[in-house]
């Protein structure tokens, strides 16, 4: 089993006090229960919140629940978790998903991410919209290292392109394509919470930090999140006001499959389309030249009538799991659900609401505790089906009640 996470909001640590908060936030729900009350109720909601009546949100917890793996008794093997996904070797099919504006829950949030990719040795997929550069992240974990690019169509997404040869020159290990944006979806929390671009502090805002001393020392220390992928962009006056700006009007909609066919031909490693939910589309994607396929419903940001994300993984991985690598993320909240998408197909599960609420409850620490517990959580759980290996989950008896069969032609 993995070590336990040390560390905390103050410093030292050690053995009693690892113990202590293994104790005390055994799973994620009670994260996520600390992180409400430590956070200003603003950057919260603006994690834990889907799009519209957040039907999206709920529907990719049901629908995880509802799958089942019978579990095989006898085997005493120890369980292995390493991975091998694009021709590197991570030590769990568990990584860190984009999340734009992660400092909002916890300022420097991208940073403290990148130091427990490195630490844990799993993937992370750096946002555009990331509150720090894909080049510091790049420095920090140069072997998890994966970036994920946003649609800046002007010029000829002469932007798009930049950020594409700066990852390349960075040293990402693959480009990941967000497919499941094509227009702004609407987010009641956000709208009613005025978090807007760009963000004017009202006095509800001002008396929710006010309310939340330790993420408002974080905040002096860290600065305001901004953009910082976009300064260069900006001209000769990279301010925060005109990142935001910059931000609003530029990143508008999704890729074209030509645009896809271009991206194909700048990009000189692994190409991950994300976001894709339908079979057909996976199966294009692929007929482009992409290496892999991020399942995704945008973790019910997006459309409350998508599909769980889950009940379409097992149709893509038939459709294209041979010739390409199929990911997963939307709805993940422990290692248990990490085994259930694993046994359908997936080759490794992204998270982002998970790590960020762990960054919330417990500071810097908190992504590399949230990182230790899944993937205990996850060698408990093939350990519990008799299993010892990634190869043998997917070959376990699964019933998944919510699939979604798509039609033929």
């Amino acid at each position: 089993m993995t070590k336990a996470a040390g560390g905390g909001w103050g410093a030292g640590s050690g053995r009693g006090k690892a113990a202590k908060r293994r104790q005390r936030y055994p799973t994620l729900h009670y994260l996520e229960k600390t992180a409400r009350r430590r956070v200003p109720r603003f950057a919260f909601d603006f994690v834990e919140a889907g799009t519209g009546d957040h039907v999206g949100v709920r529907r990719n917890r049901d629908a995880f629940d509802g799958i089942e793996i019978v579990p095989r008794y006898g085997a005493t093997a120890n369980v292995s978790t390493d991975v091998e996904l694009f021709g590197a070797r991570y030590a769990a099919p568990i990584g860190i998903a984009p999340v734009g504006t992660d400092g909002l829950i916890w300022p420097g949030a991208t940073l403290a991410l990148a130091r427990t990719a490195a630490a844990a040795c799993i993937p992370y997929i750096v946002g555009t919209l990331a509150s720090a550069s894909l080049e510091k992240v790049a420095a920090i974990c140069p072997n998890s290292f994966w970036f994920q690019l946003y649609g800046l169509p002007a010029k000829d997404h002469a932007v798009s392109f930049d950020l594409v040869a700066r990852a390349a020159a960075a040293g990402a290990h693959a480009l990941v394509v967000t497919m499941d944006a094509p227009v702004r979806a609407k987010r009641p929390k956000d709208m009613r919470n005025g978090l807007v671009v760009p963000f004017r502090p009202t006095l509800r805002t001002i008396v929710d930090v006010a309310s939340s001393p330790l993420w408002a020392l974080q905040l002096l220390k860290a600065g305001t999140p901004g953009f910082p992928n976009m300064e260069p962009y900006l001209g000769t006056q990279p301010t925060l006001a005109a990142s935001a700006g910059f931000v609003q009007r530029e990143i508008k909609g999704t890729f074209s499959w030509e645009d896809l066919q271009r991206l194909r031909d700048k990009w000189p490693r692994a190409l991950v389309i994300k976001g894709l939910l339908h079979p057909r589309d996976a199966e294009r994607a692929v007929e482009l030249g992409a290496n892999g396929i991020l399942v995704s419903n945008h973790g019910g940001r997006q459309s409350d009538a998508a599909p769980p994300a889950i009940d379409m993984l097992p149709a893509i991985v038939a459709a294209v799991g041979t010739k390409a690598t199929v990911l997963f993320d939307s709805g993940v909240r422990s290692g248990l659900d990490a085994a259930r998408a694993l046994a359908l197909g997936a080759q490794a599960v992204f998270c982002g609401r998970a790590f960020l609420y762990g960054l919330g409850a417990l500071g810097n620490s908190g992504s590399t505790y949230v990182a230790d517990l899944l993937t205990e959580e996850l060698q408990t759980a093939m350990a519990q089906h008799g299993v010892a290996t990634l190869a043998q989950l997917r070959q376990t008896e699964r019933r998944h009640p919510s699939v979604f069969t798509v039609r033929s032609g």
